[in-house]
């Protein structure tokens, strides 16, 4: 379980000065802002623009192509779902709707105590031991409905 600050322009500003000057420097701003405040906050969009001499579009353009930024500050636990061909062919769609329906959410969506958010990923490199996930960036493999259950009543 990651524990994330709350926003604060001042320490937006420190990470997009930290990168001032390398090149390509927006992946690497825009994963330092996630880590440190667990999503890319609206807020931080403008300032990264400023700093880059960049549009805003730009910037917004980036944040939502990628999926693994978020837009919107994550549960407790994060649970990556792999969805890639190989994880398919093993059955991860039948443990997504397993999932999607224990937790009763959607893609993208957190659950209403705050607990757990729920990601597609397309390719952990787990495909010898899939269906794969990590859970708050652990590992989890061969999984079924059953292995899933008993991870996710470990969360608090």
């Amino acid at each position: 379980m990651a524990d994330y600050e709350p926003w604060s322009e001042d320490r937006a500003e420190a990470i997009i000065a930290s990168h001032a000057g390398e090149a390509g420097a927006t992946l690497p701003i825009l994963h330092d802002l996630q880590a440190a405040f667990g999503y890319v906050p609206a807020e931080a969009v403008p300032l990264l623009a400023q700093a880059l001499n960049v549009t805003r579009a730009e910037v917004h353009g980036v944040v939502t192509f990628y999926h693994e930024y978020r837009r919107h500050k994550p549960g407790r636990h994060v649970l990556h779902l792999c969805r890639a061909e190989a994880c398919q062919s093993l059955g991860c769609e039948t443990l997504a709707d397993h999932v999607r329906s224990r937790l009763n959410i959607g893609w993208h969506e957190t659950t209403s105590d705050g607990a757990v958010t729920l990601e597609p990923v397309f390719c952990l490199g787990l495909c010898a031991i899939g269906p794969a996930a990590l859970l708050d960036g652990q590992p989890l493999a061969r999984l079924s409905p059953s292995r899933i259950e008993t991870a996710l009543e470990t969360l608090s």
